[in-house]
């Protein structure tokens, strides 16, 4: 029997006793990488024992190498459910119903981008989403603007007691990190003089990766010569539903010619703030690279599937569109970035404050005072995981 900090006999083989038990629900890797910047805010409390499981999700793959990748204590989800705790963390709904915990529910995207499919409204702000058997299911739903919060009267009333608008701590550690951009270029092999373009896709049928593969391969011939290096960040979910293996071959000839591939565990932000042109769908990449003023030129966005008040939105309407006929160079230094202004604006209600806000949510529901002053998110560090694949 393994014996961990949680169970019926725990007591007999801890060192910490008395500690209120966390459990952090990891849905997909991309659920994790938002909910690493949450734990990150009462972990090194030593009131506090975290754990971790693999929540119930269709896109699981990779989250157990995450969790083993950063160290966590992880449980099966069986004992999961099966216990108490004093408080659980989420950037997914699967499987909420049957813990035992308090919840809080993050957004694992900049916002709630998407319409929902054949029900009209905003994806992910329903009550088909939200509850269960008439029950709100968290606690604390965790929004990053005001808008959300009058959609979610509209399309959820019950759950309007929970929400709490805290802004998109993502941006927020972003914003922190400009600071570490020459470092980022440094571990990306940008060299001095030179510029970087990082591509973005989301997963899906409408996305870049979806709709048009070969565009990376002529990309990267047509800047082979230049000064100007390519990264593509491709979203974990194309990695775990095609396979490592084929996601590389199919990408062959681009890395060969030197495109820089990150692996779908990396921190992608770093690469978002190294760039000096994004080339981007409808994806939440496009839309904070955006909110940091780069030169964002989208490719075709399903504006049909987008919020229209969401900051996907916004810029699919305003920033300049990729003519794939024309060459991409002068189209990317032509390029006016969006109003950062407004598209931070649009993004989140509280910038800068976040990490502050969820930071006192999880000790009121912990029952704990909040210990010492509230520090500034660190930096995203500049080689952690690894940067991916690179061939010369």
């Amino acid at each position: 029997m393994k014996a961990l900090p949680i169970g019926i006999d725990a007591e007999k083989w801890i060192t910490r006793a008395g500690c209120r038990n966390v459990l952090v629900a990891v849905h997909t890797v991309v659920a994790g990488q938002r909910l690493m910047d949450v734990v990150d805010l009462v972990e090194s409390d030593p009131r506090v024992q975290l754990v971790y499981t693999q929540a119930p999700d269709m896109f699981t793959q990779g989250v157990s190498g995450f969790l083993r990748s950063a160290g966590a204590l992880e449980i099966p989800w069986a004992d999961a459910r099966r216990e108490r705790f004093d408080l659980a963390l989420a950037a997914a709904y699967g499987g909420l119903d049957q813990l035992h915990a308090p919840v809080i529910v993050m957004p694992h995207g900049a916002g709630y981008g998407k319409r929902a499919a054949g029900r009209g409204g905003v994806y992910g702000l329903d009550a088909q989403r939200l509850m269960k058997d008439g029950r709100v299911l968290a606690a604390t739903i965790v929004l990053a603007h005001e808008w959300e919060r009058e959609v979610l009267a509209l399309q959820c009333p019950e759950a309007l007691p929970a929400a709490l608008v805290a802004g998109d701590p993502c941006f927020d550690r972003m914003l922190v990190s400009q600071r570490m951009r020459a470092a980022y270029r440094e571990a990306l092999g940008v060299p001095s003089g030179h510029q970087l373009l990082v591509v973005t896709s989301t997963w899906g049928p409408a996305s870049l990766f979806g709709r048009n593969i070969q565009f990376l391969q002529s990309l990267t011939n047509e800047l082979r010569r230049s000064q100007v290096h390519v990264a593509a960040l491709i979203h974990p979910q194309v990695w775990w539903c095609h396979g490592r293996r084929q996601v590389l071959a199919w990408l062959t000839e681009p890395r060969a010619a030197g495109m820089i591939l990150a692996e779908p565990e990396m921190d992608w932000r770093a690469a978002v703030i190294a760039a000096d042109f994004v080339i981007g769908d409808h994806g939440s990449l496009s839309v904070y690279a955006a909110a940091l003023g780069k030169p964002v030129v989208c490719t075709d966005s399903p504006i049909d599937q987008l919020n229209g008040t969401s900051a996907q939105a916004l810029l699919a309407a305003d920033a300049p569109r990729l003519h794939r006929e024309m060459p991409v160079l002068p189209q990317i230094r032509a390029a006016v970035p969006v109003d950062d202004k407004d598209m931070v604006d649009r993004l989140t209600s509280r910038p800068g404050h976040a990490h502050r806000l969820l930071r006192a949510e999880i000790y009121r529901l912990l029952n704990l005072d909040v210990p010492g002053r509230h520090r500034a998110p660190e930096p995203i560090p500049a080689l952690a995981p690894q940067w991916g694949y690179r061939y010369a």
